[in-house]
C-alpha cells in the first residue's frame, strides 16, 4: 500500500528508547508520521507489547482504522510484475494501469486512480530498493564515440610516442561499457570496434546511437532523411540494428557515452598516466584490465555494479549473428584475362569462362574475394595470405573442357618463346611446368613475350639468358622487366663477349730467326 506508515516498527524502536528525531533519522522516516503514531499510542494507551503478537496490518489498522479501509478498498497491483514488464519495449506505467483496469473490472475489484497507481509504484521501488530510472529500457540502446583524451605508447625503433585514440560504448541502462584503443580513427577502425563492442557485449541492441563523425553520416540535414556511409549502413544491416545518429551539437541525446568518456578518463588514462608501454599490444593490454575494474565497480547511488546490471540487461539483447561482420573492401573494373582469372594483389582467382574479356568487381575481406558481375556474385574464393604472390585459385567448373575461344595455346605461345631463342624458350617452358592448369600460363607467358616488342627480341632472349645464369629459377615478368629496364641484359652482354675475347688462343707467332734476326743475320 502506498506510503503506508510502519506503526509496529515505529513502536518496537520507541519502546528500545529511541525518540522521535532519532527513529525518523534512522529509519528514514517523517517526524511528523513517527510524532503522529507516538500521539496516537499515548493517546489510547498502547503500547508495545500490547502489538508485540501482531502482523504489521492489524496494528496499522488498530492505529488508522479510517485510512485501512480505504486503502484495503482498492485491488492492490503486482509491483514486481509492473516493474519487470517496464523493462521491455515500449511499455509506460500508463499502459501498465489500464491493463490493470481492465483486470479488476474482470475480477470485480475496484480499481485505484493512475496518481496513487503511481505512487505505490514508487514506494515499492523505495522500499525493495529499485532503480526507478526509467529513462532507458534494457537491451534498446548503444551510444558509441570516441574519447576526447588520447594515450600513447612508444616505438621502439624511432623512439617517438605514437597516439592512440580510444573508442568508447555505454550501454545507457545498465551504464556497462565498452574501451577499444585504436591507432586511428578511420572507416576501417571504427567498424571493427563495433564488431569488438558487440562481441564483448554478446549481444545487439535494437538501437545504436553515435555521434555525427564522418565515418559514419554523410549528411543529417535538418529535414529530410539522414544519410549513413554505405559501410556503416552495411553493418547496421548485417546485425539487424536501427543507426540513429544524434542531433548536431546535441550531447544530451547520448548523454550515457558523454558521461562514460568524462568516466574513463580517470579510471583508465589518469590511472595508466604513470605506466611507460613500448608496444600497442601491452597498451590494449592495459585498457582492458581497468576497463574491466571500472565495469565491476560498485555504484555510488544504487545497489550493484555494472556488471551486475548488465547481466540483467543481457537476456533483453538481440542474439549476435553466427557469423561475424567482415569489412568488405570494394575494387571496381578488373579484366576477365584469358585464362578467366582476375588479378587482385598479385594473385589470380577463378570466375566463369563466360565473362572473358568483361569487366568485374571484386568484394574482398580479410578471408575472402568474391567475384561480380554487376549484382550477381559469379566466384567466391578464400583469400591468399598477405605476403603470397603469383599464386591461383581456381574452380575446375570455371574452366571450360577446351580453350576453344582463345586465340592463344600453349603450343602457339611455346612457338613464339622458341622463336626468339634458346633462353626464352626455356623461360616460358618453366612458367607451364609450374601450374596445375596450362590455362594458368597464358597470361604470365605472354605477358613476358610482349617485352619483345618493347625492348627486342634479342634483348628480351638475353635478359632470359641472364636471369637463369643468376639462378632465377622460375623468371616471371616482373624479373625480366626490371632486367631490361635496367639494361643488365646490354651489360651481360657486353661482359660475356668481352670474357670470350680474352679467352680465345693468340695467333701463331714468328721468330726473329724467320726475319732474318738471329745467326741468319750475321
Amino acid at each position: 500500500m502506498a506510503k503506508k506508515i510502519n506503526v509496529k516498527l515505529i513502536m518496537e524502536l520507541r519502546d528500545a528508547g529511541l525518540s522521535r528525531n532519532m527513529i525518523a533519522a534512522t529509519r528514514h522516516m517523517s517526524k511528523n508520521s513517527v510524532g503522529d503514531v507516538i500521539h496516537i499510542a499515548d493517546q489510547k494507551g498502547i503500547t508495545f507489547s500490547d502489538v508485540r503478537g501482531l502482523d504489521e496490518d492489524a496494528v496499522y489498522r488498530m492505529f488508522y482504522p479510517d485510512k485501512f479501509a480505504v486503502e484495503t478498498l482498492y485491488a492492490q497491483p503486482d509491483y514486481g510484475y509492473i516493474h519487470q514488464e517496464l523493462k521491455r519495449a515500449g511499455v509506460t506505467l500508463k499502459l501498465l494501469w489500464q491493463e490493470y483496469q481492465d483486470r479488476c473490472s474482470a475480477d470485480g475489484g475496484i480499481p485505484m486512480g493512475y496518481t496513487k497507481f503511481c505512487l505505490g509504484y514508487s514506494s515499492h521501488t523505495a522500499t525493495n530498493r529499485l532503480t526507478n530510472h526509467l529513462e532507458h529500457k534494457p537491451g534498446i540502446v548503444t551510444e558509441v564515440d570516441w574519447s576526447g583524451p588520447t594515450m600513447h605508447y612508444v616505438d621502439t625503433a624511432t623512439g617517438e610516442l605514437v597516439k592512440v585514440y580510444l573508442f568508447v560504448a555505454t550501454l545507457p541502462y545498465s551504464q556497462y561499457s565498452f574501451v577499444e584503443p585504436c591507432l586511428d580513427m578511420k572507416m576501417d577502425s571504427f567498424l571493427r570496434c563495433h564488431i569488438r563492442m558487440y562481441e564483448y557485449f554478446g549481444g545487439v541492441t535494437t538501437r545504436l546511437v553515435c555521434d555525427n563523425l564522418k565515418t559514419g553520416v554523410v549528411s543529417h540535414p535538418r529535414e529530410g532523411e539522414i544519410v549513413l556511409t554505405a559501410d556503416y549502413e552495411a553493418l547496421g544491416g548485417y546485425y539487424m540494428t536501427a543507426i540513429m545518429p544524434a542531433g548536431v551539437r546535441k550531447p544530451k541525446q547520448k548523454a550515457s557515452v558523454e558521461g562514460t568518456v568524462g568516466k574513463i578518463a580517470t579510471a583508465i588514462i589518469a590511472k595508466l598516466r604513470n605506466e611507460t608501454f613500448y608496444s600497442f599490444s601491452d597498451l590494449k593490454s592495459a585498457v582492458y584490465r581497468k576497463l574491466e575494474e571500472f565495469n565491476r565497480q560498485s555504484f555510488q547511488k544504487r545497489e550493484g555494479s555494472r556488471y551486475d546490471a548488465f547481466l540483467e540487461e543481457k537476456e533483453y539483447l538481440h542474439a549476435l549473428p553466427a557469423v561475424p561482420y567482415e569489412i568488405a573492401t570494394w575494387v571496381y573494373g578488373r579484366k576477365v584475362n584469358l585464362d578467366y582469372h582476375v588479378v587482385f594483389e598479385y594473385n589470380r582467382y577463378s570466375c566463369p569462362y563466360q565473362y572473358l574479356h568483361k569487366k568485374v568487381d571484386l568484394k574482398v575481406t580479410d578471408t575472402t574475394v568474391e567475384i561480380y558481375a554487376g549484382t550477381d556474385r559469379i566466384a567466391t574464393h578464400t583469400r591468399f595470405p598477405a605476403g603470397r604472390k603469383n599464386q591461383y585459385s581456381t574452380h575446375a567448373q570455371d574452366m571450360p573442357d577446351q580453350f576453344k575461344f582463345s586465340p592463344w595455346d600453349e603450343r602457339r605461345i611455346r612457338n613464339w618463346a622458341e622463336s626468339i631463342g634458346k633462353y626464352t624458350g626455356e623461360v616460358i617452358g618453366r612458367i607451364f611446368g609450374g601450374v596445375s592448369i596450362k590455362e594458368q600460363g597464358y597470361n604470365p607467358s605472354l605477358a613476358i613475350l610482349r617485352l619483345s616488342n618493347k625492348y627486342s627480341e634479342a634483348r628480351l632472349e638475353a635478359a632470359c639468358e641472364y636471369a637463369i645464369v643468376n639462378g632465377i629459377k622460375r623468371p616471371r615478368y616482373h624479373h625480366l622487366n626490371s632486367i631490361l629496364a635496367s639494361n643488365q641484359d646490354e651489360i651481360y652482354l657486353e661482359q660475356k663477349n668481352a670474357r670470350r675475347k680474352n679467352s680465345a688462343p693468340m695467333g701463331y707467332l714468328r721468330g726473329s730467326s724467320y726475319y732474318g734476326g738471329g745467326s741468319n743475320g750475321q
